[in-house]
């Protein structure tokens, strides 16, 4: 697949849809497992609103190809074409904001966003991260989890702050792990994990029920405890058909 496929870098020829549903823009940089997970919640209209657009920073990025076969615009918005990050998220917040977004979902977006583009869209913006934060914040977090020998291990929604992976939390699943698991294990069953709880968040928001505050997250008007709400390992087992045994 090449950038061709789909609109390029920029400004062009994107004239937001008329008002209706709540608008969700997704950042992608590669397979876009999560947006998949996005698109069959709206498919089954569990998502509260509807993705209308899906952005890259990669070309190749398989996530365009499922946003283009779900019908929604695909645009490529190459990183190295740009001299500078803050010179890139400006670009980047021109082309977000020609959707007129209610919401902007990350959805494996591999860069690091400047405090302009955060501040920018700050309150509006969530993110999914491989582990129960606080605990592994940024990469490798599977390898650092068996490392130090946890026994137990998930993953966050959170918004989005210029805190690295320091957002306010609002929902985690867990997952209890086992013996015998490895870096691909956990990395399966944390996916399947993000796919079940992305979208809920997701449609909280729209729904107006989950808010960003300056003391933090709130649920229906109520302030959520650090770790937001959780997911039990057995609750997350049942939703997703585990055998909770075998973990």
């Amino acid at each position: 697949m090449s950038s061709t496929d789909y609109n390029s870098d920029t400004l062009n020829d994107m004239t937001p849809e008329p008002a209706g549903a709540r608008r969700v823009v997704v950042l992608i940089s590669g397979s876009g497992s999560n947006l998949q997970a996005l698109i069959d919640a709206q498919q089954h209209d569990h998502l509260g609103g509807e993705v209308v657009a899906v952005i890259s920073n990669e070309p190749d990025a398989f996530g365009l190809k499922r946003a283009h076969e779900a019908g929604i615009e695909a645009v490529v918005l190459p990183h190295r074409e740009y001299d500078s990050r803050d010179a890139y998220d400006g670009a980047l917040i021109k082309v977000i904001e020609r959707h007129e977004p209610d919401l902007i979902v990350l959805a494996g977006f591999m860069r690091i966003l400047t405090p302009r583009f955060v501040q920018r869209f700050l309150g509006k913006m969530l993110n999914i991260h491989p582990s129960l934060l606080p605990a592994y914040q940024g990469l490798n977090t599977h390898a650092r989890a068996l490392t130090d020998g946890v026994s137990h291990h998930g993953c966050s929604v959170h918004f989005v702050t210029e805190e690295l992976d320091g957002g306010p939390v609002v929902l985690q699943a867990e997952l209890s792990v086992a013996s015998d698991d490895t870096v691909e294990t956990l990395k399966e069953k944390v996916h399947a994990r993000e796919h079940l709880i992305y979208p809920i968040a997701v449609r909280w928001f729209l729904e107006g029920r989950l808010q960003y505050t300056a003391e933090g997250a709130t649920m229906d008007g109520h302030p959520l405890p650090p770790q937001g709400m959780r997911l039990s390992h057995e609750d997350a087992a049942e939703e997703l058909d585990e055998d909770v045994e075998a973990n």
